[in-house]
């Protein structure tokens, strides 16, 4: 059988698989079903390609809600600092943002993927545009990876072909069903950092209205709270968006089994009795302005008409005429806008996707199969997902 190793998949962690295994000395083939390499590295980032976070290993791991203990060797060998320092090696400037979150100076994804391929052109390593369905690495007649453009022999083969969020770019999770055949088990996937859908119609009256500097709490239906954080968000004609709301649901697995509730502060730089002093405050200041007048020194425009419809306290009603009870109703609203979730959006609008190859399954020190000898995995194919914010593309390049 060939020395050779072949990688499958041309995103993220199999372009950075198999740069690792050229640059260790093997003979690599990477086979890719899309015309070009990292499709969905493209679109990373809104196009910017957050490559990574520039944090300390352990803080990847604490983003990494679902299996980051199983990352600990290789999130520790190839820290956020190695990513970094490879990037800058290939000719990418970096820069680091808002939440420590790392990209390009160039804004441009293309300049990540451009630096990927000339280094895998100067390692000699062959790229092939061909779809694998089937490996087999016992030695004898048909050993290697089999395609739809013919056999790829091979002693070893690194599956990297991605989930099934964003189908359009190649992920398709045909990965799954190669690693189901050779014994591995599969945690059906389930879409991850995705929008979510809202019970109530007010978030779309509210469609297009980002809030900065609010605190999200979601409960399940027993009341525990299951996340909870501070950032920005954003209304959608089908519910919520934004930073904070896609880290949110990488903590709501069950929507099967559980009903998940938002509680969203709009004041939480405030606690409760500053925040009844201030509104005692405004209203007096204000006492001859109708209440929608006042709200709007409160709450952004176009979230008036869903406060007072909350509130249930009439527009034109005149500041001085509010009672106590009213500002209490006011004062729980703007501490505590509460919407019940309905479900996440398809998995094909998920960033990326949680669930995958079982981590029991693979040896977290080299990331082989501990099932079939000379089998590996990297990137999204694996049952690990963390929050936004350049923490997945880590994981995509350490594994």
């Amino acid at each position: 059988m060939s020395k050779g190793v072949v990688v499958i998949g041309g995103g993220a962690a199999g372009m950075m698989a198999a740069i690792a295994a050229a640059e260790r000395g093997a003979t690599v083939t990477l086979l890719e079903p899309n015309e070009r390499l990292g499709k969905k590295l493209n679109i990373t980032g809104k196009g910017r390609c957050n490559v990574t976070n520039h944090c300390p290993p352990e803080e990847v791991l604490a983003s990494t809600p679902r299996n980051g203990r199983f990352l600990y060797g290789a999130v520790t060998r190839t820290p956020p600092a190695w990513v970094e320092d490879f990037f800058t090696g290939l000719g990418v400037p970096l820069k680091v943002e808002r939440g420590n979150r790392v990209f390009p100076v160039s804004d441009r994804a293309a300049d990540v993927i451009d630096a990927l391929f000339f280094r895998m052109k100067k390692l000699n390593i062959p790229v092939t545009q061909a779809r694998a369905s089937k490996i087999c690495l016992e030695e004898g007649r048909g050993s290697g990876v089999e395609t739809d453009c013919g056999l790829f022999p091979c002693r070893a083969a690194i599956l990297a072909t991605g989930g099934c969020s964003y189908p359009a770019t190649g992920s398709t999770g045909d990965g799954y069903e190669i690693a189901q055949a050779l014994g591995h088990t599969v945690v059906s996937p389930v879409p991850s950092l995705v929008p979510l859908e809202a019970e109530e119609d007010f978030c779309g009256k509210m469609q297009g209205l980002a809030l900065k500097n609010v605190s999200l709490r979601v409960k399940n239906q027993k009341g525990k709270v299951v996340y909870q954080e501070r950032g920005e968000l954003l209304f959608t004609h089908f519910g919520l968006s934004g930073p904070l709301v896609l880290s949110a649901s990488a903590h709501m697995r069950d929507f099967a089994r559980e009903q998940y509730t938002c509680v969203i502060d709009l004041k939480p730089a405030l606690e409760e009795q500053k925040l009844d002093a201030r509104l005692v405050r405004e209203l007096s200041e204000q006492a001859n302005r109708d209440f929608q007048n006042v709200l709007g020194s409160l709450v952004p425009r176009l979230m008036v008409p869903t406060v007072i419809a909350l509130t249930g306290i009439p527009g034109d009603r005149k500041a001085h005429d509010m009672t106590k009870g009213e500002r209490r109703r006011l004062l729980e609203v703007l501490k505590g806008l509460v919407i019940h979730i309905r479900g996440p959006r398809p998995i094909a609008e998920a960033i990326i996707t949680s669930g995958g190859v079982k981590v029991g399954e693979i040896d977290p020190k080299t990331m082989g199969s501990k099932k079939v000898p000379g089998l590996f995995f990297a990137g999204e194919l694996i049952d690990v997902d963390a929050y936004t914010g350049g923490f997945n593309l880590q994981i995509a390049w350490a594994t």
